[in-house]
């Protein structure tokens, strides 16, 4: 069989496990749609967060970042696991204990105002739809490469299928669909990691491979790579490039905005009791790890194999990999110099002569780790185990993000604002279809997403910093804090952070250089600048404003009390 073949049979195959369990795992009441009933335990609850997390960014576009960046691209490691310190630590207990269904349900009650839970809602469909572009971009690419569509019938196909788990099976029906997920994304992940780290350096270890020698040329890896990049014209890719300051800043936002995030925070309400929320997180964390510590090899790995089979080669004798994903548009040359061959180089290259040599390919990031396996000459059903991989990536934390906008709907705006007679029939149908909507939606998104697949995720996590992190951190150690100073913070947070963001990402382009932003801060790390505002406004704010009622403080002491799961809850309402 070839790679389509391949392709067709493991995805295929993937998705009819997927919508069994959806089958089996249907929601029957709104507990269920919401939290799974709240009976989940801590391995499997990890494994589903761990899936519900580890997106299309993790899979497809976080090594394809690395392997460009370099060494800056270690920020996207280190904030994104580090986030998950904070969540044990500082949030998921906690949010257990009190035993609500959604963060704005937590915003709404923490700050006795209505209001406050409408400027949450307002803050988790802004933060998922997104970070929802980016799952639907990663879903249209690896569509549009191995079953040979268009992109926008990838991204409709994914709609399909994601419409069908998110809306039948709720979060019971996600949650177990995430667990056959992640093991579906885990093994794609690690079977051509493997592979390529025997080939390239003789070690069966990835995470070992990297530090290892270049069975081709007796250097070290790294070495080798970075003498391949200096040649090219390319900074070492061993050296760092971006300023301290920004790379602290990046990683804070990433690092927040990881504890922030609704899709991520729900997850710890679906388990029995508070010590299984932080067990969740650890088993997530372990989970989590199994890729992260991979990605840095298969990013190096990518590199080089894509600098050796294509830099300075003839046009007329490239693979067949390179001209299959030209077609897709995702690798473009344009001969320059009329030459007909391949002129690979960084901005520093130069001739013989010493003048200055011009780029003539242009690859997107976002499919290195798909197209590695075929650059590597792997078998082509590995080819296709990747394929599906990363589906399960892109469409497990798509499920996960549109639940959210759902139930911010159904929950929190027609349950707990608008019409809280409404039966419990009517508001899982509300959900239904309000989930219905957020496809459409994602889909969209996904047809015209506003950039490559992390960099949007990156904007996302930002959002989520700037808007969710302070009010729930105030709102579990704080009793000081008011609805007056958390609705002003969030607003102030995600308003500053999404206007820096527009502005150097949309509207001006041109100006999204290292001299132009605000003390050298890249619109990746503006969400930790939104953080302090929002922390800075709500404390300020607080302390003019007459303080909670005595219930509410009541309620904060509460909830960190090592008692049963929901009884602070309960006590509130």
């Amino acid at each position: 069989m070839n790679v389509q073949a391949w392709t067709f049979l493991l995805v295929a195959a993937s998705f009819a496990l997927y919508i069994g369990i959806a089958v089996w795992s249907r929601a029957a009441s709104t507990r269920e749609f919401y939290v799974a009933g709240a009976g989940v335990s801590p391995l499997a609850n990890g494994m589903a967060t761990a899936a519900d997390w580890m997106s299309a960014a993790s899979f497809i576009s976080m090594a394809g970042l690395i392997s460009f960046m370099g060494y800056d691209g270690s920020v996207y490691l280190m904030g994104w696991t580090g986030g998950y310190v904070l969540l044990a630590l500082l949030l998921a207990p906690y949010l257990r204990k009190y035993g609500a269904f959604t963060v704005p349900d937590f915003v709404g009650d923490r700050y006795y105002s209505q209001f406050a839970r409408i400027v949450a809602v307002v803050c988790a469909i802004f933060v998922s739809f997104t970070y929802v572009a980016g799952q639907m971009r990663g879903v249209g690419i690896v569509f549009g490469r191995f079953l040979e569509v268009e992109v926008t019938t990838g991204v409709l196909i994914g709609m399909a299928i994601v419409f069908f788990y998110a809306v039948l099976g709720g979060m019971k029906g996600i949650t177990y669909t995430q667990v056959a997920q992640y093991c579906v994304l885990i093994f794609a992940y690690m079977v051509p990691a493997i592979f390529l780290s025997l080939m390239v350096t003789g070690n069966p270890v990835p995470q070992l491979g990297l530090g290892g020698v270049d069975q081709s040329t007796g250097v070290g890896l790294l070495e080798r790579l970075n003498g391949l990049h200096q040649e090219l014209g390319f900074s070492a890719y061993t050296s760092g490039t971006k300023s301290k300051l920004d790379v602290f800043f990046i990683t804070a936002a990433l690092m927040v905005g990881t504890a922030g995030l609704p899709h991520v925070i729900i997850r710890f309400y679906t388990v029995p009791r508070v010590r299984d929320a932080r067990l969740s997180v650890g088993w997530a964390l372990v989970f989590i790890a199994i890729l992260y510590t991979t990605a840095p090899a298969v990013a190096v790995f990518a590199r080089t194999n894509l600098l050796a089979s294509v830099a300075d080669r003839p046009y007329a004798e490239v693979p067949e990999w390179f001209r299959t994903w030209e077609g897709t548009g995702l690798i473009v040359f344009e001969d320059l110099n009329g030459d007909g061959r391949i002129q690979y180089v960084g901005p520093d290259a130069v001739d013989a002569g010493g003048v200055p040599v011009a780029n003539e390919l242009q690859v997107d990031r976002d499919i290195m780790v798909l197209a590695n396996p075929e650059i590597a000459g792997l078998p082509d059903w590995v080819v296709g185990l990747v394929a599906a991989g990363g589906l399960a990536a892109a469409l497990s934390t798509a499920a996960g993000l549109l639940l959210v906008v759902s139930t911010a709907v159904s929950h929190d705006l027609l349950k707990r604002a608008f019409r809280p007679g409404i039966t419990e029939r009517g508001e899982l149908i509300a959900a239904r279809v309000a989930a219905g909507g957020a496809v459409i939606v994602a889909g969209y998104l996904g047809i015209h997403p506003p950039g490559y697949v992390a960099q949007v995720v990156a904007f996302a996590f930002g959002l989520a910093a700037s808007s969710f992190f302070p009010v729930i951190i105030l709102g579990i150690f704080s009793r000081r804090t008011t609805r007056e100073g958390a609705i002003l913070g969030m607003i102030t947070g995600i308003t500053f952070t999404a206007s820096y963001i527009v502005w150097f990402k949309l509207m001006h382009p041109e100006l999204n250089t290292a001299e132009h932003w605000w003390f050298g801060i890249s619109p990746e790390g503006i969400g930790t600048v939104g953080m302090l505002l929002n922390f800075g406004v709500a404390w300020t704010v607080s302390r003019f404003t007459p303080p909670p009622p005595a219930h509410v403080q009541v309620l904060v002491d509460l909830i960190r009390v090592p008692r049963g799961a929901g009884e602070a809850h309960e006590i509130s309402a």
